[in-house]
């Protein structure tokens, strides 16, 4: 009914052992399926995670730029004044207590760096370069002690502020500014008489005046203002502002006995420069006093 129980073990046999086959086959092929899937798995996640990077990885690009710099010394000064100060002498007592013209001019400084500040007696030099220029001569009563040489240095200043810049070593001036007060009519002296260099800008040397700091760029040690403004350093009370006076003194006779040299040692009245009965010649003169600021380095 069944045929030969041998055949039927051989086809057992090969049944089994095709069965293990397949079995062997589906296995590895589970496996195989399983063993992709993870690597897919982890590819998928390597490949999120590198996006996440790239999502958040900062991307930049690099310029430059050069910032100059030009720093400029600034040194300004305004004045305030009048185009013309003008002393008339028509009267008797004006000769002998001469005409003083109160806060005639204001100077004002602004300055980045250090600096100085003089004052400077000048003239067109039709008659030399120290001396005024003569306009008119109203010729009558002109005598030969007459003299027409009227020396720059008669015009005296004064300063409302000291020169709180001139404690440098080697300043051998016998005033170091214009702030003393002017004398009485019978005191003559050159602690006010302007100074003059022979027609020249050139500055004070050490035994001269200035208004603010000391010796220009020679002078040594402390002998220059400090940068700054009257905008910013107290205003009028300042050492940045000055407010000046003009007297002009001719006397009696017209000799101008407050004229002195430079160094305010030395006479240049018409009487000690041209002998004795000398005086100034009647007329109309003209002069011009100039303010220098400058660096002091």
């Amino acid at each position: 009914m069944f045929g030969d129980p041998k055949n039927l073990e051989k086809k057992y046999v090969k049944f089994k052992y095709m069965s293990n086959s397949i079995n062997f086959l589906i296995t590895n092929f589970f496996n195989t399926m399983l063993m992709k899937s993870r690597f897919l798995v982890i590819a998928a996640l390597a490949l999120v995670m590198g996006l996440q990077q790239g999502l958040f990885a900062q991307l930049q690009d690099e310029k430059s730029v050069s910032v100059t710099m030009d720093l400029q010394p600034i040194l300004q000064l305004d004045m305030e004044t009048a185009d013309q100060v003008e002393f008339v002498f028509d009267d008797i007592k004006d000769y002998y207590a001469g005409i003083t013209k109160y806060g005639a001019t204001i100077l004002k400084i602004s300055s980045t760096v250090s600096w100085d500040l003089y004052a400077v007696g000048r003239s067109n030099g039709t008659i030399g370069p120290e001396f005024w220029d003569q306009v008119i001569d109203y010729g009558s009563g002109t005598g030969t002690n007459a003299i027409n040489q009227l020396p720059l240095s008669c015009v005296e200043l004064h300063q409302s502020q000291p020169n709180s810049g001139a404690s440098g070593g080697g300043i051998t001036a016998t005033y170091i500014d214009y702030s003393t007060p002017f004398p009485a009519s019978t005191v003559h002296n050159g602690a006010n008489s302007l100074y003059v260099n022979n027609g020249t800008l050139t500055p004070p040397t050490a035994a001269d005046k200035y208004i603010a700091g000391h010796s220009g760029t020679s002078g040594l040690g402390d002998d220059a203002m400090p940068g700054g403004s009257y905008l910013t350093a107290g205003g009028y009370t300042s050492d940045f502002y000055y407010v000046v006076d003009y007297r002009l003194m001719p006397g009696l006779p017209a000799i101008f006995p407050n004229a002195y040299d430079a160094d305010a040692a030395t006479p240049e009245d018409l009487v000690s420069v041209n002998g004795p009965n000398s005086y100034a010649e009647p007329g109309v003169y003209t002069m011009y006093v100039q303010y220098v600021l400058v660096e002091d380095q």
